[in-house]
């Protein structure tokens, strides 16, 4: 079937058409709508090129459902999601497009900086680059949803889009972003989506029982030709997987004498799961093999080096999916003591990093992961800067660490502009150079903390690199479908603890998630909480940023004021555990707390790398 061949932008136009349009309004966006663009290049055959009218009518159902959603002016998280579905049908349906055309990132941008620059801005504000040049059509703010479509669509069912509302993006980001072994086949995700909505997973983590249930299918991929078997058939066999997922994510039962299922007699009672065990005493073939061996590789522990380690975050996140440091490196004393007070099992070295080599620690070669969240390191209009020197010498010894290591993974945590900018383009193709001639494949990504369930609007920067063959398993986390606590919710039970009369209204103020955190340098003065924009994000959530408080408001703490936050309440924004203990006077706590990764941002991130690794 020959599809409509669409315009192409390509890279050397998108990118400075991208970097323009990021600071420009919506109504300024919609100036610049167009149906051509000067530089736009079609592929010389395969189909008739789509025109002009067919352009306009395409751009005409998009704006009409982003006004349902609020476009221009409003958006939320909700209507976002209707959008998406609709849109995801429409594309689909609409633009008459073969996969091969679909597969073009050039398309893409061509869509969300020509055609539809105001929608795709609307929909995603202040969007990382792969929103919109398709450098990764899993995340297009358009193409992500036409594939989604081209996967599920069913053309034997009246609506034949009616499966895309049985998992929201970020499930179905796991079927097929994040596991291309799956997502590449439609047969395969249409039976996935068919099989989960009748289970019942009443009780049960959504996220994380799919998760367990890809991981399960991940393991048969190797021995079963999917495509080549029958719907019935397929559809047997995943319910019997996804059983063993939901019996593996539920608590166990005590044992029950009447129940003979659970105590291994025989049952006549049909099950999904007695199916299952039946279907595996009848034949002997190596996915149930492979499946009981998966048990060992799923439960291994991976070892690591945490440099810049700071009051832990990272090096908790980390631990939480799977890490055990070998040892961390910090250069600031109470740092180092802080690590001590929670994790006295954990080996520190307080020094700077630039002075470690790893001779001194002949252990930690082969480590299974290098990581870090180092300086800030500033653009090159600061290069001359004493403290910018300082940064990247840092950056520098960390890539030398890592090459001397060679360890299996290394991740890296910094500014977003570190990723993004043409600033940093210079830094990036060093860094990108000195790891790839030792043997590692590089994946860059910003990631907001927000989107990992903490209070704050926190973007970070990360490099994640990969020896083979474990480079080609690596995928980023998913955000969570559910909304992070708002400010409120967080320190509610802490504002309202010693009697404050305003606590309540205070809490119904602050409806949202916090600004960054900023910590500071040891160069400038005490603890508060940032500079004047920060002060003033805060002032609109009830707090006083111009310094922190010692305690909670109490019982005399008059009602209208906005109140300090106190350390232990920064510590809560960031996410860390409530009994995680700080050392140091306050302003260092504050430091310490302030320049951390929260760690559930970390145990994400770490996840993706773990799950790599173990694959």
């Amino acid at each position: 079937m020959m599809g409509f061949l669409y315009p192409r932008l390509l890279a050397e136009q998108a990118r400075p058409l991208f970097e323009e349009y990021r600071h420009l309004t919506t109504a300024e966006l919609a100036g610049g709508v167009a149906v051509a663009h000067e530089s736009a290049v079609y592929v010389a055959t395969g189909g008739d090129r789509v025109s002009a009218d067919q352009l306009q009518e395409l751009r005409a159902g998009v704006v009409d459902l982003a006004k349902r959603a609020g476009f221009p002016d409003d958006s939320d998280r909700a209507h976002n999601a209707e959008f998406d579905l609709r849109l995801a049908a429409l594309l689909h349906a609409e633009m008459g497009m073969v996969p091969a055309e679909a597969a073009s990132r050039d398309v893409w941008a061509f869509l969300a900086l020509v055609l539809l620059p105001d929608v795709a801005f609307w929909r995603y504000p202040q969007p990382p680059r792969d929103r919109v040049l398709g450098t990764d059509l899993t995340r297009h703010v358009f193409g992500r949803l036409w594939w989604r479509a081209q996967l599920v669509r069913s053309s034997a069912d009246p609506e034949p889009y009616s499966a895309l509302k049985i998992l929201g993006e970020a499930a179905f980001d796991q079927i097929y972003a994040r596991r291309a072994a799956l997502g590449g086949s439609p047969h395969m995700v249409r039976a996935i989506l068919r099989v989960w909505k009748d289970l019942d997973l009443t009780g049960l983590n959504e996220r994380e029982t799919l998760r367990d249930f890809l991981k399960r299918l991940l393991r048969l991929a190797p021995f079963v030709l999917f495509d080549g078997v029958e719907e019935h058939a397929l559809d047997h066999e995943l319910r019997a997987v996804a059983q063993e997922s939901i019996d593996a994510q539920r608590p166990p039962s005590p044992p029950n004498s009447n129940d003979t299922a659970r105590t291994g007699q025989e049952t006549t009672q049909p099950n999904v799961a007695g199916e299952r065990s039946a279907t595996a005493s009848r034949r002997e073939e190596p996915p149930i093999l492979h499946l009981a061996t998966a048990a060992s590789v799923e439960s291994r522990r991976f070892t690591s080096v945490e440099i810049c380690a700071g009051a832990g975050a990272q090096a908790l996140g980390l631990e939480r999916a799977g890490f055990d440091p070998v040892l961390l490196i910090d250069s600031k004393a109470d740092a180092c003591f802080t690590i001590d007070l929670n994790r006295p099992e954990w080996d520190v070295v307080c020094m700077d990093v630039v002075s470690f080599h790893p001779d001194m620690r002949p252990e930690i070669r082969g480590v299974d992961l290098v990581s870090g969240g180092l300086p800030r390191v500033k653009s090159t209009a600061t290069v001359g800067r004493a403290e910018d020197s300082e940064e990247r010498r840092v950056l520098k010894a960390a890539i030398e660490l890592a090459r001397a290591v060679m360890p299996k993974a290394v991740l890296l945590e910094n500014v977003p502009d570190l990723v993004e900018s043409p600033d940093f383009a210079d830094d990036r193709l060093w860094i990108e150079t000195e790891l790839r001639n030792v043997g590692y494949r590089l994946s860059w990504r910003v990631l907001n903390a927000a989107d990992f369930g903490v209070p704050q609007n926190r973007k970070s920067g990360f490099l994640v690199a990969l020896l083979d063959p474990y480079s080609s398993r690596f995928s980023w986390p998913e955000p969570d479908e559910l909304p992070p606590p708002t400010v409120g919710q967080t320190l509610g039970p802490s504002m309202s603890l010693l009697g404050w009369p305003g606590a309540e209204g205070w809490i119904k103020g602050a409806d949202r998630i916090a600004p960054a955190l900023v910590g500071g340098s040891d160069r400038r003065g005490g603890a508060d909480l940032g500079p004047t924009g920060s002060k003033k994000a805060w002032a609109a959530l009830g707090v006083n940023g111009n310094s922190l408080g010692d305690e909670p408001p109490d019982a005399t703490f008059p009602a209208g004021e906005q109140p300090k936050l106190t350390v232990d309440q920064t510590a809560m924004i960031q996410a860390f555990p409530e009994d995680w203990r700080f050392s140091g006077g306050k302003t260092s706590r504050y430091r310490q707390i302030g320049h951390a990764m929260p760690p559930p941002l970390a145990a994400a991130v770490g996840e993706s790398i773990a799950s790599a690794l173990r694959s």
